[in-house]
């Protein structure tokens, strides 16, 4: 019994470090989201985030309650505690399997998307929607197609209609330091190299698994928090059922 009320007390304060981890992850996902959300049909991508938010904010009276009953047991406290883990298990669950399942769904997605970008990339009208995103992320990722640069030598001559003009890449392809760059593939060395793709998947792929190892260490923590409870429980028997 000892040992359940000292482990449930480390537990109350290693529950409010799990809700700021969980909270910066679920947050960074929220925000890669937002900002490349025009790359996703789906608009429930950044549930996993959501969730893991929400998860964070109940964790923080978790441990309140954690530590509080590790001190003085209460009859309504450890009934609080022990719906409050049920909550957060449920939460943690979802978001573990959501963030799993995105992180797979996300590179077919992402590199089915980027390829129809660039294929609908019109070099002499630059301004649909497609290719200010194309330009958007280049720029932004400083990089340049989708594996490397090499993706718009098959679609420039088809979809940029420039049959008489030699194959090049957009300008948004140049690095900043080379002002006098326009796509020439005669000046390799004016261009970014690396492809969008891997800069885009790194990121995500990244956030996704942070996030499915934080629900899931936090699932075994509850799991250990619940048990601790339940033995405290136990040595305190029920007077009546109000607590239910």
């Amino acid at each position: 019994r000892a040992f359940a009320r000292y482990l449930l007390r480390f537990l109350g304060f290693i529950f409010w470090g799990t809700a700021a981890a969980l909270a910066f992850g679920g947050v960074f996902v929220i925000l890669k989201y937002k900002d490349y959300r025009y790359l996703f049909q789906e608009s429930f991508l950044s549930l996993p985030g959501w969730l893991a938010v929400a998860a964070a904010l109940i964790l923080l009276p978790t441990g309140v309650l954690a530590i509080s009953i590790s001190a003085k047991s209460s009859r309504y406290q450890q009934g609080a505690l022990m719906y409050l883990l049920l909550v957060l298990l449920c939460l943690g669950m979802s978001s573990a399997v959501l963030a799993q399942f995105y992180s797979i769904w996300m590179a077919s997605e992402l590199k089915s998307t980027m390829g129809y970008l660039v294929y609908q990339y019109n070099g002499t009208h630059g301004q649909g929607p497609g290719s200010r995103a194309m330009d958007v992320i280049q720029r932004k990722l400083q990089c340049c197609g989708v594996q490397n640069y090499t993706d718009w030598l098959k679609v420039t001559a088809a979809s940029w209609r420039l049959p008489d003009e030699k194959a090049h890449v957009p300008e948004s392809c140049c690095k900043e330091e080379y002002s006098q760059c326009r796509g020439d593939l005669g000046h390799l060395e004016h261009l970014f190299q690396e492809g969008c793709l891997k800069k885009l998947e790194d990121p995500l792929h990244f956030a996704m698994l942070y996030m499915f190892w934080c629900c899931t260490v936090l699932s075994v923590l509850e799991l250990l928090a619940g048990v601790s409870n339940g033995i405290l429980m136990r040595h305190q028997p029920f007077h009546d059922l109000r607590i239910l």
